[in-house]
């Protein structure tokens, strides 16, 4: 009797979180009692960029490996130093790529010939004033850079703006759920759930400049940083009734 009386105990005890499993499920199930509408919704605000990467460096060929590394050096150097003359800190100068690869000249049915060396040396470079960025990229090709690409334009900062996005996200689609409500004959009850999809800028267009015609040009670099859109889109639940 005793042996009957404990399995029964167990086998109660076993039964109780399935119980409270089943009694959870039914209280979720009985937590939206109306009608259930699924939208997205997309803030947007518009920012001036305040920060320029750009790209620089400098090209060299020689005869001979060490020649074209050497020349390399000594011009790299003096980009650098206008660099910082134009009061760029060093914490906003990145070595990006150093290179070396022979030169061929490939003639038909003949076999490729070793004419010498190209080097490479490129540094990505932020510019914080972008206003002036122009004229640091003139001072860079007459201190003989002869490789520069950019600019990527951006905000240094953005989540101040991504908040202001998604205040305006969350208004737009609590409007929307009110405009279905009001055509379905309802009334918007709560809001049961948001999801970010995540901020988005869009990529700036690429921009380079020809180092042939700009050592020979008179007029000067000009960068306008214009504006860009920051956009934050959400999907949201509300239930209606």
């Amino acid at each position: 009797m005793k042996r009957h009386l404990i399995a029964l105990l167990i086998g109660s005890a076993a039964l109780v979180p399935a119980v409270a499993s089943a009694q959870d499920v039914g209280a979720v199930a009985r937590s939206i009692v109306g009608t259930r509408l699924d939208i997205s919704a997309t803030g947007m605000v518009s920012r001036v960029p305040d920060l320029a990467i750009i790209s620089a460096g400098v090209v060299t060929r020689s005869t001979t490996a060490s020649g074209a590394i050497a020349e390399n050096a000594s011009r790299m150097e003096r980009v650098r130093a206008a660099l910082r003359k134009a009061g760029i800190e060093d914490r906003d100068i990145q070595t990006s790529s150093i290179n070396l690869n022979p030169d061929y000249r490939y003639q038909d049915g003949q076999p490729p010939v070793l004419t010498g060396y190209q080097a490479s040396n490129n540094v990505s470079v932020k510019f914080r004033d972008i206003r002036n960025s122009g004229k640091i990229l003139d001072a860079l090709v007459a201190q003989g850079a002869n490789q520069i690409n950019g600019p990527s334009l951006t905000i240094d900062k953005p989540e101040a703006a991504y908040d202001e996005a998604r205040g305006k996200a969350l208004a737009v689609g609590r409007a929307r759920a009110d405009l279905y409500a009001r055509s379905l004959g309802m009334r918007v009850v709560r809001l049961l759930s948001v999801s970010e999809s995540g901020g988005y800028s869009p990529p700036p267009m690429p921009y380079q400049r020809d180092m042939a015609m700009a050592q020979g040009a008179v007029a000067k670099t000009e960068i306008d940083p214009g504006s860009q859109d920051l956009s934050v889109s959400l999907a949201m639940s509300f239930e209606l009734q």
